[in-house]
């Protein structure tokens, strides 16, 4: 979106004609790799430039399409579900930072914070804080503020309430568990913002494998707790970036 700004404020300035301008913006909206068309209109449409899914991509045909977008003049990209081993092949080819627990690689700095507020993420147990770092590095990724509460769930409620104020000063609030996924429903009596609940697959058998946090997620009683799919940091940290960047229209 930066550079259709910067297209726009050139033509208001006598920088730039409008042809050149209209030029640039029909500039070719996708590059085909072969094995992907990259989105290079992503920004436009929607604010922010493609996320690459690393799980199911060869090292090459990542570092193929962090090259092209870096090329059409993204600044940095961000490169998720992939693991050390993968991370260490793409270090070859391109310059990245991997975050191994998040399981994410950004190629590229990270940005200044220019969020609205505080993103607060809050794990119900220890073992939700890989995605909780998921959501964690993608909302930072996206020029956010964040604050962690881990291993605040309702078996040790007391945990929770000891971080009161970072609850009632947040802009959005990230609630993960799994077991019951009764952390959101908390969260959401307490908060007066956004509240994303991401239900983890975290759990013993009737959990079902993350299917028991995400029921209860969606029947919360809890007014302004919406879910997103079991196990999506990404999309949590992606939807609470959204709202933390939202301005009177």
């Amino acid at each position: 979106m930066n550079d259709i700004k910067q297209i726009l404020e050139s033509v208001r300035d006598g920088k730039l004609n409008v042809e050149e301008a209209l030029l640039k913006l029909k500039e070719q909206p996708f590059l085909d790799l072969g094995y992907a068309k990259v989105d290079l209109h992503r920004d436009i449409r929607q604010g922010v430039g493609e996320v690459i899914y690393g799980a199911s991509k060869t090292a090459e045909q990542i570092t193929g399409i962090v090259k092209a977008l870096i090329s059409s003049g993204r600044k940095r990209v961000l490169i998720t579900r992939i693991d050390a081993e993968k991370a260490a092949d793409l270090k070859k080819e391109i310059d990245i930072s991997y975050f191994e627990e998040a399981r994410i690689a950004v190629a590229g700095d990270m940005p200044e914070k220019d969020g609205l507020g505080k993103i607060v993420i809050a794990t119900g147990g220890t073992s939700d804080i890989p995605v909780a770092e998921e959501a964690a590095v993608t909302s930072e990724f996206f020029g956010n503020e964040v604050v962690r509460l881990y291993d605040v769930g309702v078996a040790g409620l007391h945990r929770l309430l000891s971080h009161a104020s970072d609850i009632m000063n947040a802009s959005v609030i990230i609630a993960i568990a799994g077991m019951e996924g009764a952390l959101a429903s908390v969260v959401g009596g307490l908060a007066d913002c956004p509240v994303i609940a991401v239900p983890t697959s975290v759990g013993y058998g009737a959990s079902f494998g993350g299917i028991s946090a995400l029921l209860s997620m969606l029947n919360s009683c809890a007014s302004g707790v919406s879910v997103v799919n079991i196990d999506n940091g990404f999309g949590a940290g992606f939807l609470a970036s959204k709202i933390n960047h939202m301005e009177a229209r």
